[in-house]
């Protein structure tokens, strides 16, 4: 059994960073063109994503570790030290998988406690086609920055302005795009976000001084993202508006609306702004939901089960379809529970496995560093910056390795170019934190497609925050504006 005598070993905020000095730079790339070649090809050629069943691209991942350790192998690295790295990798994404499953919990009982419906009725009557793109920016970029969560945003807000966004007439996808700009715009500009904290530490800024120099570029980007959701929304055609009398009087007479139920979000809402756990903020939603669905909704969990009881256990575990005489709101109206989340939970354990080899066999640092070595100019440094980013969203499936592994190797290259740490901390956000939402497989990407009911194949083109940020910080760079460099 090898010793790993050639691996060396760096720890940074809980990541490990191992660098191999027996693998060279084709081999460290073979399990990423592998895998990426396969998902092209499932993506690209084979109907309806089926070449697996329901689970491909988790078995192409899991396919791409397997070429991923046998080059390990093939230069000393031990089985033992790729699954301690699988088993650091999986650990981090422990709470994200419960997170899920209440989420699903969430969906579910949200829905048979008319809290759901209620906020589709009462948002259809304020939102308008004309306003509602932009609106959906600005109210998921306030509950975002609130918060500091993302992933938190699109869970209750994002869900309803799906379902209102969906009744009006509007593009699922155009509607999430506008959510996940506004929800990732508010989690990179919280100093209550985890990325906002972990990457000027990575850096070695502090965060004020990183979050006041993010907006010379993210203010810019966010102003463009609203300019275009407006016009959008101005020149989009929509079948919703002209039977929106109908819906209403659907959705009023298959549940028991009223402004009580707006009690459940605002409780965990106000949980999470309280510093609460996210586990017990969303738990604390599910049981009040459930509550309210035995005081408001009987006669929806009568339509369901015999027994009122089963009907919200069910709705939180299983699917749940309530049946109306529109077939708009029949498909609003249906959750999977927490076993809706399971092909999420099993894409981001696929993926993590994936990662762990990688980052077990020192492939992702050979790659990073062979990036940084071409960086010999100021704007040849911040592509090479933006490009690890985006590479290892793709290739670790992870938004946190993404900034761990550049932060890390880049921040000697800032430092011996005379650039100030807020540099290279912006960089990591502008590239590392919003796209690893438009990567199917990255564990953000995974989670938000689930939880919004929309694919990323769907939402990427309008998601313009996310996409547009790279091309922003490299305009920046290039033209040298706002380049802040050490203070002698």
């Amino acid at each position: 059994m090898p010793k790993d005598d050639n691996l060396s070993k760096i720890k940074v905020d809980g990541q490990n960073i191992i660098e191999n000095t027996e693998l060279n730079l084709w081999e460290a790339l073979l399990p990423v063109v592998l895998l990426m070649s396969l998902l092209a090809y499932n993506i690209f050629f084979i109907e309806d994503q089926e070449w697996f069943g329901a689970y491909t691209n988790q078995i192409i991942l899991l396919t791409g570790g397997l070429i991923a350790a046998i080059v390990g192998l093939f230069n000393k690295v031990s089985i033992k030290n790729m699954l301690a790295e699988i088993w650091e990798n999986l650990k981090s994404v422990f709470i994200p998988v419960l997170i899920l499953f209440l989420v699903g919990a969430l969906a579910g009982t949200w829905l048979v406690s008319g809290v759901i419906p209620a906020m589709v009725y009462y948002g259809l009557q304020v939102l308008s086609p004309s306003i509602f793109l932009p609106a959906c920016v600005v109210i998921c970029a306030i509950i975002s920055i609130a918060t500091g969560s993302s992933w938190t945003t699109s869970a209750t807000v994002g869900i309803a302005l799906i379902g209102i966004g969906s009744a009006l007439g509007l593009d699922t996808g155009m509607i999430a795009g506008a959510a996940i700009s506004g929800a990732y715009f508010g989690d990179k500009m919280s100093p209550l976000s985890d990325t906002t904290n972990l990457a000027p530490a990575i850096a070695g800024t502090d965060l004020f001084t990183h979050i006041r120099y993010m907006t010379i570029t993210t203010v810019p980007t966010i102003l463009i993202t609203l300019v275009i959701f407006s016009i959008l929304s101005a020149t989009t055609e929509t079948s919703g508006s002209a039977d929106l009398s109908n819906l209403l009087s659907t959705i009023n007479s298959t549940f028991h609306i009223t402004p009580w139920l707006f009690v459940v979000p605002a409780v965990v809402i106000g949980l999470i702004l309280t510093k609460t756990k996210p586990l017990v903020a969303l738990s604390s939603g599910v049981i009040l939901a459930a509550v309210f669905a035995f005081i408001f909704q009987g006669d929806v969990l009568i339509s369901l089960s015999d027994s009122k009881l089963n009907a919200v256990v069910t709705s939180a575990l299983t699917d749940t379809n309530i049946t109306t005489d529109n077939e708009k709101l029949n498909e609003l109206f249906s959750a999977g529970g927490m076993q809706g989340m399971l092909w999420t939970i099993y894409l981001i354990i696929s993926a993590m496995i994936f990662g762990g080899i990688m980052d077990g066999i020192g492939a992702l640092s050979k790659i990073t560093k062979v990036l940084l070595s071409v960086a010999t100019t100021v704007f040849g440094l911040f592509a090479s910056t933006v490009f690890s980013c985006l590479g290892l969203n793709a290739i670790a499936s992870d938004q946190y390795l993404a900034i761990v592994i550049p932060g890390k190797m880049f921040k000697k290259a800032f430092d011996d170019k005379g650039l100030a740490p807020e540099n290279l901390s912006r960089t990591l956000e502008d590239s590392g934190t919003v796209t690893s939402v438009l990567i199917p497989w990255n564990t953000c990407g995974a989670y938000q497609s689930s939880v919004l009911g929309v694919g990323v194949a769907d939402y990427f083109v309008y998601a313009f925050f996310n996409w547009i940020s790279p091309f922003t910080t490299l305009l920046f760079a290039a033209l040298n504006i706002k380049i802040q460099t050490l203070k002698k």
